[in-house]
């Protein structure tokens, strides 16, 4: 099936991912691929944490690409296409270009597409102006073909592979007296039929002669021109109009401003970035090429007028506080989730799906099914290890029957066994070996809000009550620090056993241990924290105890 790829629509979770974030976006964008349409590509709003990296190691799945913001970028403007010409192309030629194109700035490029400078028709303009060098051509060392183009010329005798390297401009259309006393050796000199003029030229020592008005020019004249070493060359304009002419020749990159001067962008500098410096300068196009200075277009203050917005389908939350940076730039077509309704709002209305099941793969694997798509076994897989790793193994209170049922279906399909499956998750997701607080403590995080409070809770979730107690003395110390990057005034963490079904949970910030201790009547333990029996939801039990504790206070 053709499908548009610049027609892209992003699916992806919240940040600081966990396995059902990543496995829902890309099993959904999976799924919306199926149909016709725009291409869906499954991102991920941050890091993988250990257990995610095993589960798409196991099933063979590629990890999302990762995108830590969607405000609109300069990929996402419609650039002009003006093809970039080489630096030794005349400025007559890119004169013509221009015209043709009519766009007043034109790219340099070398010979593998690298910008290298750029021209605009006021450089031109200034260029023609100041055209009184007779020594034009060859303080711009232009290559002989460059003449013969421009001039619309036939070589009659020498060599064009080469450049004018001395010399000036020479206008001979007078009597030989007369040209003795103007010309020296190695000019180039414009003439016209007149035979003793061309002869005392080319006797003189010219570099170069120019016969105009497309003259017949005798063999004599042509055969001491290959002795002598000098370029004949005819053209068909007249001598005015080849004096005019002859310094278009000159190679454009003499007069480009080059790369080092020039105002440029790369396709992810951001629209915001773009304008703020459209509005600080006079420039009229801006050139935007790769990171590594391949040229890929013109962008100018029209562009922006079609910017054209990323588009986003959210999986597996609803906040605004755990969207991706950005969002509020983006155009949000469609939410699958899972957790209470948040705080997010949209410009339009969008598709909105949310079940109170214990994972968003569940509700996906019933779009599977609704819409009768089969369910390849690796995406099987990924569905499955979300369901078992959001419902620890069916042992949490927010799983449903309909995850026990999909994950039933979705095992068959992939040929594993669940609880075997479940063990080697956890036991994946709780290797501590190597790994920086910073990165246990935010492989599952997430922000919430009531009024102005904002507080982050985080969770783990561990089979061995040994690697349980290094975790938490790993992230214990951590804790103010984690509260000030967040900047948020109260932090937790969840340190779930799934076989005892217990959260022993730490907290940090003003309030936190009245919170905690008002919404489940626990008590502090001799090492600051709090063990919550039979607390294993973060979605179910920790959130809606601490929301309504919050409303009561």
């Amino acid at each position: 099936m053709e499908r548009n790829t610049k027609s892209k629509v992003m699916v992806i979770g919240h940040r600081n991912p966990d396995t059902d974030s990543i496995c829902s976006a890309i099993a959904y964008a999976n799924l919306k691929n199926k149909s016709d349409g725009p291409f869906y590509e499954a991102c991920r709003a941050g890091e993988l944490n250990q257990e995610t990296a095993y589960v798409l190691k196991r099933f063979g799945a590629k990890p999302p690409r990762r995108c830590l913001n969607v405000s609109p970028q300069v990929q996402d403007i419609e650039m002009r296409q003006v093809p970039g010409v080489r630096g030794n192309a005349t400025m007559r030629r890119v004169w013509e270009t221009m015209r043709d194109t009519r766009a007043n700035s034109q790219p340099i490029v070398d010979e593998n597409g690298y910008l290298k400078g750029l021209i605009t028709l006021g450089d031109l303009a200034v260029a023609n102006m100041d055209s009184l060098d007779a020594r034009a051509l060859s303080n711009a060392k232009t290559p002989v073909k460059n003449v013969v183009d421009v001039l619309g010329g036939t070589v009659l005798a020498g060599d064009d592979s080469g450049y004018f390297e001395r010399g000036k401009i020479v206008v001979g259309a007078s009597s030989p007296d007369v040209l003795e006393n103007t010309m020296e050796a190695g000019d180039i000199v414009l003439l016209a039929n007149r035979y003793e003029t061309q002869l005392c030229a080319i006797e003189m020592g010219a570099s170069c002669v120019v016969v105009c008005m497309g003259s017949a020019v005798t063999k004599t004249i042509v055969k001491l021109a290959a002795e002598r070493g000098c370029l004949l060359i005819s053209s068909p304009y007249d001598t005015y109009a080849v004096a005019n002419l002859i310094k278009q020749s000159v190679p454009v990159s003499n007069h480009m401003t080059p790369l080092e001067k020039l105002r440029t962008f790369v396709p992810t500098t951001p629209v915001e970035e773009v304008k703020k410096l459209m509005s600080q300068v006079r420039d009229t196009y801006f050139p935007v090429h790769t990171n590594s200075g391949k040229y890929l277009g013109l962008i100018s203050r029209r562009n922006l007028l079609n910017l054209k917005r990323k588009q986003l389908i959210l999986v597996d939350h609803n906040e605004k506080t755990q969207c991706v940076d950005g969002w509020e730039e983006a155009e949000i077509l469609e939410v699958v989730d899972h957790h209470r309704i948040g705080s997010l709002e949209t410009s339009q209305p969008v598709f909105f799906r949310n079940q109170p099941v214990g994972c968003t793969c569940t509700i996906v694997y019933q779009m599977y099914r609704e819409k009768g798509v089969e369910i390849e076994p690796n995406m099987a897989g990924l569905m499955l290890s979300a369901i078992l790793s959001d419902t620890l193994c069916f042992r949490s209170p927010t799983c449903t029957p309909t995850d026990k049922a999909a994950a039933q279906e979705l095992a068959k399909i992939a040929g594993v066994e669940p609880e075997a499956l479940a063990n080697e998750i956890f036991e994946a997701g709780e290797n501590l070996e190597g790994r920086a607080a910073e990165d246990v403590f935010f492989q599952d995080f997430k922000i919430f809000t009531h009024g102005d409070l904002r507080f982050g809770v985080g969770q783990g979730s561990y089979m061995s009550e040994k690697n349980r107690q290094r975790a938490a003395d790993l992230l214990r110390p951590y804790l103010p620090e984690a509260l000030k990057r967040e900047g948020v005034q109260m932090i937790f963490y969840m340190l779930t056993s799934v076989k005892d079904q217990s959260s022993r949970v730490l907290f940090n910030g003003e309030g936190a241990e009245q919170l905690i201790g008002s919404a489940f009547r626990s008590q502090r333990e001799e090492d600051g924290s709090v063990v919550l029996p039979g607390v294993v939801s973060r979605k179910k039990q920790m959130i809606p105890a601490m929301l309504e504790t919050l409303a009561q206070m």
